[in-house]
This record gives C-alpha cells, sequence and structure tokens, in this order.
C-alpha cells in the first residue's frame, strides 16, 4: 500500500501558548510519556516513508525546541511563527517555497498538541485524497444531540447531527491552493480557524475523511490526563 501513497510535506504551526493548560509552558512542551507532546506529534510523521520534509513554526524566542532532540533532524526545518495560526502555516509555506517546492505538492497541516494520530488514519488521509482535486482533512462525525445557543445561554435550536462532523488533523491541501488561500483570506481579514476553512473561503470544498475519535487535541488539563492514562494502559 506505500507504494502507491503519494509524497507530502508536513507542516506543524506550535507558536501557540495554549492558556487553557494553565501551565509554566505551552502546551506543546509538557510530558507525555517522558517526552513533549510536540515530539509525539511529530512522530507518526518522522516515520513515514512518503515523507519530504517538516517545517515546525515557532515562536522566535521559544526556548524549548533547541532542547529537544528533534530539533537537530535534518527533515525539519523551523520558519517563524505569527501571531495567529494562519499567520504560522503560511510563513512555513513560504519557507517551501523558497527552497524549491512545488505548488502542487502535497502539503499536511497537523496540530502540535495532537500527539495521538494513528498511523492508519495518516496512512487513510493520504490514499483517500491522492488523487483528489482539492485535498481535505480528517474528521469524526458528531455523535451527540446538538444544541444552538441564544445571547442568554438558552437553546434556540437543536441542529441535524448528520450533518455535522468535528474537524481533525491532519489536513491536506495542495501547497500553491493553500498558500493563496491563506494569504487571500488574511487579505480580506476573514476569521480562518483552520486550513480547511481557508479553502472554503475561497470556494472549494474539502474532503471529510473520517479518522479516529481518539486523535484528540489536547486543550485542557482532563485532555492531557485522560491520554496518560490511556497510553498507560496500553502496557
Amino acid at each position: 500500500m506505500i507504494q502507491s501513497l503519494p509524497a507530502f510535506w508536513a507542516v506543524i504551526p506550535a507558536a501557540g501558548v495554549g492558556a487553557r493548560m494553565a501551565a509554566d509552558r505551552p502546551k506543546q512542551y509538557l510530558l507525555l510519556g517522558g517526552r513533549t507532546i510536540l515530539e509525539h506529534s511529530l512522530d507518526c510523521f518522522l516515520d513515514h516513508p512518503c515523507l519530504k520534509g517538516v517545517v515546525v513554526s515557532l515562536a522566535a524566542d521559544d526556548p524549548y525546541w533547541p532542547g529537544l532532540k528533534c530539533a537537530g533532524d535534518s527533515r525539519i526545518q523551523r520558519a517563524a511563527g505569527g501571531r495567529e495560526r494562519a499567520d504560522s502555516v503560511l510563513n512555513a509555506l513560504l519557507l517551501l517555497h523558497a527552497q524549491g517546492a512545488q505548488d502542487s505538492d502535497w502539503v499536511l497541516v497537523h496540530d502540535a498538541a495532537r500527539p495521538n494520530l494513528a498511523r492508519a488514519d495518516l496512512d487513510r488521509l493520504l490514499a483517500e485524497l491522492a488523487d483528489d482535486p482539492v485535498g481535505g482533512l480528517l474528521a469524526v462525525p458528531a455523535r451527540d444531540t446538538l444544541k444552538r445557543a441564544d445571547a442568554n445561554g438558552r437553546v434556540s435550536a437543536t441542529i441535524d447531527r448528520s450533518t455535522v462532523w468535528q474537524a481533525y488533523t491532519p489536513q491536506m491541501f495542495r501547497l500553491g491552493a493553500l498558500h493563496r488561500a491563506l494569504a487571500d483570506s488574511l487579505v480580506a481579514d476573514v476569521a480562518i480557524t483552520d486550513e480547511a476553512s481557508a479553502l472554503e473561503w475561497a470556494g472549494q470544498a474539502p474532503r471529510l475523511i473520517e479518522g479516529r475519535t481518539d486523535n484528540i487535541k489536547v486543550t485542557r488539563p482532563e485532555d492531557l490526563e485522560w491520554l496518560r492514562q490511556r497510553w498507560a494502559n496500553r502496557g
């Protein structure tokens, strides 16, 4: 199967501070199984034979990255982190362009604090989108009943959950198309929460690829505790 999968670049925006974790450092540098969350998030890509390289977007004054073993990996390049996620991703894409990457190259953008990506999910994303004209993202169908709230915190409607998915990462798009969508949306001052929303704003319809529900993003302390317990039970 691996022979049929496309080559790709990976981009990891990792300049955020993760304020909701209330920790003494950005959440991507908190420990999970003896290593940082960021190292785990990188593992699935660094172990993949179709990887062309990785760009990690980091804050200029990041004191933690140089101390990681992977910081010396020749496959990883560092780009400047931006004020928002879209700025960090765009800086990474500009770096890839400057070094000769082509508009037609696939780029997978993955959250720095999403350390439990399964190799099977990564391969499924690559296989399903290899010839897709737009690209897409890992996602999970909504399982619970969903409510729309009004300004007073009261239910205004029940949403049809059959049409709602929770967006995960990686999100996989062509370098040129993603670059243009992000750059244009930033100029237009449009709120972009992930790469798919930039392509949507540009008039495209990214494809949803169902992934595992345990590919969670560490946002709050209980997320990290859940992962620590899950990983401890593996043995």
